[in-house]
């Protein structure tokens, strides 16, 4: 099972948390609940589903705590370094990508489940809906509002020229 499903949990997971070595740790606490849940596995959906819940459970829960621990304010951190490897558009993938980051982490989580389950799953609004009980047209909605919140975000964020 941990072969299997490794590799496509952890992207998950870093898509949520950002960081390699925290994406590794939730990773590992993924899979020790995942085995000692095993016995209650229902089988109402999917084994994977079943696991990808419970990986990004993990993950916001990984999320919440780096919040409670940071000690500045996301408005009071320093902005990000976004001239670190110049690209085509002056804006290095890294730095582009930390924004996104940033950006997501000022979403209430509702929207950036959804956020996250659409732009980095490419899952399906049918999908999306078995795995939250919450209807098609609502998810739409909160990924609507998301992408226009993280547009703003990435505006009122970008460098002067």
């Amino acid at each position: 099972m941990v072969q299997r499903y490794q590799e496509r949990l952890y992207w998950h997971i870093r898509s949520i948390v950002g960081d390699h070595h925290a994406a590794d740790e939730v990773l590992q606490n993924t899979f020790i609940k995942i085995y000692k849940g095993i016995a209650n596995f229902r089988g109402d959906a999917a084994l994977y589903t079943w696991m990808h819940r419970i990986a990004t459970n993990e993950s916001l829960s990984h999320c919440k705590q780096r919040q409670r621990r940071a000690t500045v304010a996301l408005e009071d951190a320093p902005p990000a370094r976004l001239q670190e490897q110049p690209s085509t558009d002056g804006l290095a993938g890294n730095a582009i990508a930390a924004l996104l980051q940033q950006a997501l982490a000022t979403l209430p989580e509702k929207q950036q489940q959804v956020f996250q389950w659409r732009y980095y799953d490419a899952m399906p609004y049918k999908e999306m809906a078995q795995r939250s009980s919450t209807s098609v047209g609502a998810l739409k909605a909160s990924y609507h509002h998301a992408v226009k919140k993280i547009e703003a975000y990435v505006l009122q964020h970008l460098p002067t020229a």
